[in-house]
């Protein structure tokens, strides 16, 4: 089983850079596992991951390199049992030190079949400024531990200031290697940073990462201060939410006017907090049939959307996970629930909020077995027919 680790911080493009090396690996006759880590009780990106036929297990309610250690361990270790996949990814929360978490896993012993490619660290190259201004100690952190620099969503920035921006982050790292990639397309630069981390694949010889003295020292697992206090160290206060949407005959147009309208509305709360916010806003509206998905990852951006097959049998439902620059995250619940009561009100359609119970993080075999029946697939059933993929690829029309 080879490990990848693909951090970054919030809106950096993880979870799309993750889908698409999911599919250009399961092209290829390879079988995937992913783990998704989500601040707060309410996961996203595991939904999203999952529809598109990956197995995904989800840990919420904090950072993986925090709080979570036992249950990373617990779920590496039964996905490699029980799963048995060639290669499992890991997409860590954008507000957690990946080195960490890659340390962790070097330190399960998990035998000598298990190999960990190196760490790739995203970094949003049309932000990457006011990421320096806003949260610089944070993302310099992420960027100095890196193996792999990937500069993403290239597509988004002006090509002459590419090379700049290239310089600039080799400078602030000089013994990683720096790739530029968008990760929504699947091209020539996707596949450069693919070869550097699984050369077996092209045939090629494995990249070499130079480690310096400074680099050991830390990735060193004792370290408890960093390991503690990632969350607080990023500057970034986060709400994650779920309700349960009432009304059961929202068509996708109606679901569109509510998620814009919402997204309107908290953007603005926001802004009136930090007019130069930087993290990382999601909602979900699911009507049963489809997802409409919003997303703002900057001040200065009009929120992107998407639109996503429901799971089977869904029920209606919304879910929100915020992540803003240095916003207290007692202000950011009073937005996110003032925004959600003002516009379902003014649609007159009910909801409440579904409370989730914390997980209990030493995982035992039969609470595993619980949460994996709780996703709509079993383990054997999951979407690695090549056929089923393209099928479902089809039904997407490129979502």
């Amino acid at each position: 089983m080879q490990v990848i680790v693909v951090g970054g911080f919030l809106g950096s493009g993880k979870t799309t850079t993750i889908i698409n090396m999911g599919k250009y690996l399961a092209e290829r006759g390879k079988k995937i596992a992913i783990i998704v880590n989500e601040i707060g009780e309410v996961g996203i990106d595991g939904d999203v991951i999952d529809r598109y036929g990956f197995d995904t297990k989800e840990i919420t309610s904090g950072c993986i390199c925090c709080s979570l250690k036992v249950g990373l361990r617990t779920t590496v270790t039964l996905l490699a049992k029980e799963y048995k996949p060639d290669i499992l990814m890991i997409e860590p929360t954008g507000i957690a030190f990946p080195n960490l978490i890659k340390k962790e896993i070097e330190l399960m012993n998990l035998g000598d079949t298990v190999e960990i490619s190196p760490l790739v660290t995203l970094i949003d190259g049309s932000r990457f400024k006011h990421l320096m201004k806003e949260v610089k100690e944070f993302s310099m952190r992420q960027i100095i531990d890196a193996e792999i620099l990937g500069i993403n969503k290239v597509d988004l920035i002006e090509p002459i200031r590419v090379p700049i921006l290239e310089a600039s982050v080799q400078q602030l790292n000089p013994k990683a290697k720096v790739v530029q990639l968008s990760g929504k397309a699947m091209d020539r630069k996707f596949e450069a940073l693919m070869q550097m981390l699984l050369p077996d694949l092209a045939g090629e010889k494995p990249v070499k990462i130079e480690k310096t003295p400074e680099k050991t020292k830390n990735l060193s697992p004792a370290a408890p201060k960093e390991t503690e206090n990632s969350i607080e160290a990023s500057g970034v206060g986060s709400y994650a939410v779920e309700f349960a949407v009432e009304k059961r005959n929202l068509n996708r147009e109606a679901s569109r006017e509510i998620t814009t309208e919402l997204m309107k509305t908290i953007k603005t709360k926001v802004l009136d907090l930090n007019p130069e916010f930087i993290g990382h806003i999601k909602l979900f509206l699911d009507n049963g049939t489809e997802t409409v998905k919003q997303s703002v990852t900057i001040y200065s951006e009009d929120p992107q959307e998407d639109i996503i097959n429901s799971k089977p049998e869904a029920k209606p439902s919304l879910k929100i996970l915020s992540a803003v620059s240095n916003v207290k995250k007692e202000k950011l619940d009073d937005v996110v629930n003032s925004s959600v009561q003002e516009i379902f009100e003014k649609q007159e359609i009910s909801i409440h909020k579904v409370e989730h119970t914390p997980h209990a993080h030493g995982h035992n075999h039969d609470d595993h077995e619980e949460h994996e029946h709780g996703h709509h697939h079993e383990h054997e059933e999951h979407g690695h027919n090549h056929d089923d993929h393209e099928e479902h690829e089809r039904e997407q029309h490129g979502h």
